[in-house]
């Protein structure tokens, strides 16, 4: 599915009870996909036409009110989730101690880690 890959493991003593457990949680993990994919479908048609066809360079509604500059330290990405609990933060801004770039970690959802790279 584009690049999606549902998956899933179960064991039991009979192959036939561990099918139909596969199955249970294959069909539930479809379900969430499709509900994904029309949740986006609907939030892309919530925007008014007006705004979609609006020059963003011309836009006087986009004002950035505070600019805020920060030493960017090199650190590991481990490190930096650290960091950006101790902040309270939901992002934290870093120069990444392996590859010398700056890198952003990120908390999701599920209360796990994102870390995003640039590409080179």
């Amino acid at each position: 599915m584009k690049g999606t890959v549902i998956r899933s493991e179960q064991t039991s003593n009979d192959m036939y009870v561990s099918i139909d457990l596969v199955e249970e949680i294959i069909e539930r993990q479809l379900r969430k996909y499709k509900n994904k994919i029309v949740d986006k479908h609907q939030a892309a048609g919530s925007f008014q036409p007006e705004f979609l066809q609006s020059d963003y360079a011309e836009s006087e509604d986009i004002k950035i009110i505070r600019s805020k500059k920060f030493d960017v330290k090199p650190m590991y990405p481990e490190d930096a989730c650290l960091e950006m609990e101790l902040l309270g933060h939901n992002f934290f801004v870093f120069m990444n101690a392996e590859t010398d770039q700056v890198n952003v970690v990120y908390k999701r959802k599920a209360g796990t880690y994102g870390l995003l790279e640039p590409d080179e």
